[in-house]
């Protein structure tokens, strides 16, 4: 049976408070992944959503501990399946807001094909994957987005395998929404979740969390406070792409390439930088954005791509209401029968 969403007047007024279970969270003290879940549970009373409608989905990992301490309806689910799940949920219950949550090794591992799928299909439901390029549930191997020649339990003389950028494989399966934060930046994260959920399309948000216990201040170089504002930039759209704790630096192109000028060196002015685009419906400069990585740049924060697209489920129920409505709602058995078949008689 399928219950009607309420209007935002009938909900009644919701704290973080009431998305907290009695559940104990059993995570490393000190984890990444105790922050992504105080943003997640700050930001869903302000969504304008029912909790009886709201539903978290996970895989396998430490992140996909998640859905036991929100207060809504979930399922911990199969390792890499939970885009499956979200989309089957969301094709028979639109009205539903679903949110998956995911982690670097469940979601681009043996998780790989399913995300891919979600993107491209444009299923309206929200991805939060937690990359903290490590396997930290199962002790310590490395993941597909570890970098190359770390050294692991699985890789004990350094890695081989190029690692993969997460938000470069969403871009280029061709999602709607992409954006990224840290797990030390509250503020943005709660933005970035708002946005994405607001967002009619597939979401996909990439924090950065740290690992401590297995692979700790990976991130270090370009998050920490101290050193924050000169090796990341926020993205922000229509605005020219600026950076630096005396906002002195910006990026530009040179040809094909985005390079970081000085601003008043060389004559390099405001009106020479690069201004973001978000709704920028081809996905190429997003991408290289996506690529950008400290040294050699400010790593990118906030909403790389927000574009509009027909959603799938959206197609998906508009194809059955035309259906129905030039012949019918069909029986069952008759689909059954149709087309080629056979009856096996015993000799």
């Amino acid at each position: 049976m399928v219950t009607a969403q309420r209007n935002a007047s009938e909900i009644p007024v919701l704290t973080r408070k009431d998305f907290v279970t009695d559940q104990e969270v059993r995570w490393c003290p000190g984890c990444g992944d105790y922050s992504i879940l105080a943003q997640t549970q700050k930001v869903m009373p302000d969504l304008g959503v029912a909790k009886e409608n709201i539903v978290f989905i996970s895989g396998i990992g430490c992140s996909s501990r998640l859905p036991y301490y929100m207060n809504t309806f979930g399922f911990h689910s199969i390792h890499g399946r939970a885009p499956t799940i979200a989309s089957g949920l969301k094709a028979s219950r639109p009205e539903l807001s679903v949110w998956v949550v995911t982690g670097d090794g469940d979601a681009l591992s043996i998780g790989g094909n399913h995300i891919l799928h979600v993107l491209r299909r444009n299923m309206d439901i929200q991805i939060i994957l937690h990359n903290n390029e490590i396997y930290g549930l199962t002790k310590g191997q490395y993941s597909p987005t570890s970098e190359l020649g770390k050294r692991t339990k699985s890789s004990p003389y350094g890695t081989i395998d190029a690692p993969l950028h997460p938000l470069s494989v969403a871009i280029g399966a061709e999602a709607t929404f992409v954006a990224r934060a840290l797990d030390t930046d509250a503020q943005l994260m709660v933005q970035c979740l708002e946005r994405a959920h607001k967002h009619r399309g597939t979401s996909f948000v990439e924090v950065y969390q740290n690992c401590n216990i297995f692979n700790d201040g990976a991130f270090k170089d370009f998050a920490a406070k101290e050193v924050r504002s000169d090796r990341t930039i926020v993205l922000e759209h229509g605005k020219p792409m600026i950076f630096g704790k005396e906002r002195e630096k910006g990026l530009r192109f040179n040809g094909m390439r985005i390079e970081v000028v000085e601003i008043g060196v060389d004559g390099v002015t405001e009106s020479d930088l690069l201004v973001h685009d978000e709704e920028r419906d081809d996905p190429t400069v997003a991408f290289l954005l996506s690529r950008m990585e400290w040294p050699e740049y400010p790593v990118p924060m906030g909403v790389f791509r927000a574009v509009k697209r027909p959603t799938y489920d959206g197609l998906m129920a508009k194809q059955l209401e035309e259906v129905i409505a030039a012949e019918g709602e069909g029986e069952l058995s008759e689909i059954f029968l149709e087309g080629d078949t056979w009856t096996v008689e015993a000799e």
